[in-house]
């Protein structure tokens, strides 16, 4: 893949819909792996006690397939920014992501470690918009994803 200007969803994101109610100007997506990271909902929800959003963190062995957009331009990241409560919630950083096209940079988000607690559980709605991102997903992924506790 040509070297571009990228954002990797991972989590309620990778629901095109949501990212274009948020004001994303994209030219597209695609599916695209990160190898070396798992996805967890370990980030705490800073409304609703027991709610985990999502979080990746390193896992040699791990992987984590997302929805990769195409920005229109460097700037469009920056609009991510508030949503994700960037820098306090999460910060963002370039991740290597494969996808059929090729190898590619991309920005994600990172939760701050202060906000990171185990046995959190993803409310339903939430999880519903990482289910939107089935035609991007492979089957066993998203089997995964569909089979996660909800609160």
């Amino acid at each position: 893949m040509t070297s571009g200007h990228f954002y990797f969803a991972y989590g309620s994101n990778m629901n095109p819909k949501r990212v274009a109610d948020r004001g994303l100007f994209t030219r597209g997506e695609t599916g695209a792996t990160l190898r070396g990271f798992r996805m967890l909902f370990n980030k705490r929800s800073t409304g609703i006690p027991g709610v985990g959003h999502a979080n990746i963190e390193y896992d040699k062995k791990g992987v984590v397939e997302g929805v990769l957009y195409e920005l229109v331009s460097p700037e469009e990241i920056l609009k991510m920014d508030p949503f994700e409560r960037a820098p306090v919630n999460y910060g963002r950083d370039m991740v290597s992501l494969e996808t059929a096209e090729g190898d590619t940079w991309a920005w994600t988000y990172f939760a701050n470690e202060a906000l990171l607690q185990e046995n959190l559980l993803p409310e339903r709605d939430y999880l519903d918009h990482l289910l939107k991102g089935k035609p991007y997903l492979s089957d066993s992924y998203f089997d995964h994803l569909d089979q996660i506790e909800v609160i």
